[in-house]
């Protein structure tokens, strides 16, 4: 009686046993990944967001200076650099920026129009940053110059910092 009763009812221990756990792990396991999946874009949002603003900050404090204060600004601005990127920029305005802008009076002035991420994780991004310039040499009229630099950030604790500039 026991093994007729057995058979009889096996579909139903199959479903029980087999088919609805087996279903709700796949459930569980869809669930987590979707999960997952949306953490990791709004972490890529916040990275795109961070780093655009970082960029654009960033680049307007490296190319603006006035003659009577470009020491300070310049060496400033290296807080808000990273890596060889860092030393290189000490160098070149050590030796040939600072001095350039105090012996010709030379003002520098940076805008950033526009900046637009081009890849974003939570510690490293890369952003194309639309830079419009005015710099004033001595008494001569200014000249107006448009550039697009391409901008390498790395996340170093909570800060986005500058580890590569590249005029494209």
């Amino acid at each position: 009686m026991w093994n007729s009763f057995r058979k009889r009812h096996a579909p139903a221990r199959l479903l029980v046993f087999v088919l609805i756990p087996g279903v709700a792990l796949l459930l569980t396991v869809g669930v987590g990944y979707l999960k997952w999946r949306t953490v990791e874009a709004r972490a890529a949002l916040t990275a795109s967001t961070e780093s655009v603003q970082a960029a654009s900050e960033t680049t307007v404090a490296l190319l603006s200076y006035r003659p009577d204060t470009v020491e300070e600004t310049l060496v400033a601005v290296r807080d808000r650099l990273t890596g060889g990127f860092r030393d290189v920029f000490t160098s070149l305005t050590a030796d040939t920026v600072i001095p350039g802008a105090r012996q010709k009076q030379i003002i520098s002035s940076a805008t950033v129009p526009a900046a637009a991420s081009i890849e974003a994780t939570d510690k490293h991004a890369v952003v194309l940053v639309f830079v419009d310039q005015t710099t004033i040499v001595g008494t001569d009229p200014p000249t107006q110059t448009t550039s697009t630099v391409k901008v390498t950030l790395d996340k170093i604790g909570k800060q986005w910092l500058v580890s590569d500039f590249t005029p494209l």
